[in-house]
Parts: C-alpha cells; structure tokens; sequence
C-alpha cells in the first residue's frame, strides 16, 4: 500500500515557465517514468538484506582490507619468482574472499606481516586465480597448492618448503617457523625477535 502511495505522488509532471514571443507558456514535461525508475533503485537501496560479515561465506570484498586491516596485501608486491630470485623468505596464503575461515585468518596475516613484512615476501594467491595446468614449476604458486582454504605455505631462501599449514593456524605456529628461517630466539627464550648470540662478539640484536 505504501509503495503505491509513494508511486502516485511521485509519477506526474513537472511545469515549466518558459517565455516565448512575449508570453508566458506552460511547458508540461511528463517525468513518470524516470521517477518511477529513481523510485525503484532507491527502494532496492533502502532494502536491508543479509549483508556479509567474518561468519559467513559471503562475499564482500578484499578480506585483508575487511578484517586483517591491511589493504596492502593485495595485489602482492612481488611474485613468488620475484621472491626466489632474490633469495628472500615468502609466505604464500591461499585464499578466497567468501570463505569465513579465510576472512578470520586474514587478521593472523595481518599480525605476521606486521613482524617480518620487511625481511620476507607476503604474497596472498587468490586461488581462482590460479591457471588451471596439468603441472607448475617450483616458482609458481600452483606448485604448492594442496586444494584446501586457507593454506600457509613458508619458503625459506634456499626455495625450500620449511612450513605447510591447512586451514586457520595459529600465529604462535607460524611465528615459530619464522624464527627459525631467520635465526631468532623461540618465543620460550625472547617474546621479542632478536637474533640468537653465537659468541661472545655477537651481541643481541633487536628486528
């Protein structure tokens, strides 16, 4: 009842005044059906259907915008290629943006990043985006894929596999593996990342 009462009010016409010759004209332009369209989009829009949140398998966007409050993370600053080039660490995560588990593990990404960000390659792999192949060399993430979401893949400098994690690890888990890969305390000895003394000449450093 109310949407027609709505929809009369708003189809009609609109007066113009326009001058011509002197005198003074009406001008009467109908209008009822764009302002039935504009009536429409905005009842669509004052709709409140189920909207996507981190417990749903919903879509809503860029996870590690969303939830890990770091946008940065996609696209990937540098390719797995890139990364074994350069004999630099990199953690791949496999993702999809409307998987509720992905969207909570997008904060311990987020937490990972902000400890070794700087020292390894961060590279989220939308796994849609993955070409379909019937095989991947070691520098392309396909290589390592296993099928599940999310998956954390740890690869040290030397290209090597140190760290396969399935669904939503824990970031102690991950944490321990990257101490590891650059020589840090365990979390038992040093909650802060400072590099293991070897000597007497080798003071503790701080990252």
């Amino acid at each position: 009842m109310i949407f027609w009462q709505r929809l009369r009010r708003s189809c009609g016409t609109i007066v113009f005044n326009q001058a011509i010759g002197g005198h003074l004209w009406k001008r009467v332009v109908s209008v009822s059906l764009v302002t039935l369209l504009s009536l429409l989009a905005c009842l669509v829009l004052n709709t409140s259907p189920a909207r996507a949140g981190i417990d749903d398998d919903r879509f809503d966007g860029n996870i590690f915008a969303l939830y890990g409050g770091n946008g940065s993370l996609i696209p990937p600053r540098i390719s797995l290629a890139e990364s074994m080039k350069y004999e630099k660490p990199a953690l791949l995560v496999f993702y999809v943006d409307d998987s509720s588990d992905c969207k909570q593990f997008a904060v311990v990404v987020n937490r990972l990043q902000a400890f070794y960000g700087r020292a390894a390659s961060f590279i989220p792999i939308d796994v849609d985006s993955i070409p379909i192949k019937s095989s991947y060399n070691p520098d392309e993430p396909g290589y390592y894929y296993k099928g599940v979401v999310p998956e954390t893949i740890l690869i040290d400098e030397s290209g090597e596999v140190v760290y396969d994690g399935k669904g939503q690890v824990k970031f102690e888990e991950v944490d321990d593996e990257f101490r590891e890969v650059f020589n840090l305390l365990p979390r038992s000895e040093s909650v802060e990342l400072k590099l293991r003394s070897f000597n007497e000449f080798n003071s503790e450093l701080e990252e």
